[in-house]
């Protein structure tokens, strides 16, 4: 490992690749790559390994039924070598969309588990987890204490979870997630957790660092105008009432209520006002769900244009660039997007990591080659007194 190039990863749940690119951008190759989904293991395999010079080994299969040592056996590594585990277990059972006590013991709760069981196969240097901040809820407090237990146990330093958002490391969208950090520990790492912000909110009145760059807002996102051959310029097709709804909503930022659109299902409720709702391309964009290109489930509509979103406005809200496919159809491709990790939110979480593993092994090797010119100059000493 003595170079950021060197640095190997694995990626668990990778859905369509957010966090494998993420990786990569920040220097590390991606071995083994783990995703049940058709769909998404479609898109990961068209853009990461499709006609590509070493590109990660993919399974597509059920986690649960995955041998964690047949991974790195296929990757031509061995326990303890690989350096990254990285993963963003199923989050619906967490999410914050949930009422109530819905999600407690939900079944995919438990992949958060299985998550572990491979990093107590395979002891990576270091595991990175993100989820939703539902994972942080009370109800599901025993999940969370059970997971840190394993770390330990497993022989883990474990960070306190760490809720960033998007927004503040360059990614034009309000879109907070959580990340759970944990270094072997007989690796000395030397770095910072979690990583510094690296943009700001512009009206804020606070004195920020002058390196930092103002919030991205919406409006990059539909600055530069879609391809006519990208798969991934279509939008949901829409009725014509829906499409008068949307033409009678003002435009950056209208909401369903000055539309006039208001279904039964609307009254002596005063909960997702959001639904049927124009993006805003003054501020940051609202978070990307999997239901991002429908405008029903939340403030999906185009600024200014009277449809929903396309697949590839949500994926630039999400920083993937423009050359990244997704396959499986409309419905299949926002749900890709939906899940994935923000690009550059990912390459500040990894980069933190990689520099925190290089910064120590450059200290080792500064304390080896100490060691060994104390032990020359003692030597030499010797032989000056033994001549005299």
């Amino acid at each position: 490992m003595g170079s950021e190039q060197n640095l190997t990863g694995i990626d668990l749940f990778s859905g369509a690749g957010g966090f494998s690119l993420a990786a990569m951008n920040a220097g590390v190759q991606i071995i083994a790559a783990v995703e049940s989904n058709r769909h998404a293991s479609s898109t990961y395999r068209l853009n990461f390994i499709k006609d590509k010079i070493g590109a990660p080994v993919l399974y597509e299969k059920d986690i649960l039924e995955l041998d964690p040592l047949s991974v790195i056996k296929n990757a031509g590594i061995c326990p303890e070598s690989c350096d990254i585990i990285m993963g963003g277990p199923p989050c619906q059972g967490f999410s914050s969309h949930r009422i109530k006590n819905q999600g407690v013991d939900d079944p995919r709760n438990s992949l958060l588990l299985r998550y572990f069981h491979f990093v107590g196969e395979i002891r990576p240097k270091v595991f990175i987890v993100e989820n939703v901040p539902g994972l942080l809820w009370p109800r599901h407090k025993k999940y969370v204490d059970q997971f840190y237990g394993l770390g330990l146990k497993a022989g883990y330093k474990l960070f306190d979870p760490a809720i960033l958002n998007a927004k503040d490391f360059g990614v034009p969208q309000n879109r907070k997630r959580v990340f759970i950090l944990g270094i072997r520990n007989d690796v000395n790492w030397i770095g910072t957790w979690p990583p510094e912000p690296t943009h700001f909110n512009p009206i804020s009145q606070e004195v920020v660092d002058k390196k930092k760059k103002p919030w991205k807002s919406a409006a990059c996102v539909f600055q530069v105008e879609l391809m006519s051959t990208d798969p991934n310029a279509i939008h949901m097709n829409h009725s014509k009432e829906l499409i008068e709804v949307f033409r009678s909503t003002p435009k950056n930022g209208g909401s369903r209520s000055e539309s006039g659109r208001k279904l039964s299902c609307h009254k002596n409720h005063d909960g997702h006002k959001d639904v049927y709702g124009r993006i805003n391309p003054n501020n940051p964009g609202p978070t990307m769900t999997t239901a991002c290109i429908n405008p029903s489930k939340g403030r999906f509509v185009h600024p200014i244009k009277h449809q929903g979103i396309t697949v590839r406005h949500a994926a630039r809200f999400q920083a993937f660039p423009d050359t990244f496919s997704f396959v499986g159809g409309l419905i299949a491709a926002g749900q890709q997007v939906g899940n994935a990790v923000p690009i550059t939110l990912g390459e500040a979480v990894i980069r933190s990591i990689v520099e925190g593993l290089c910064s120590s092994t450059k200290a080792a090797e500064k304390t080896s080659f100490d060691k060994e010119m104390v032990k020359q100059r003692r030597g030499l000493k010797l032989q000056n007194e033994s001549g005299r």
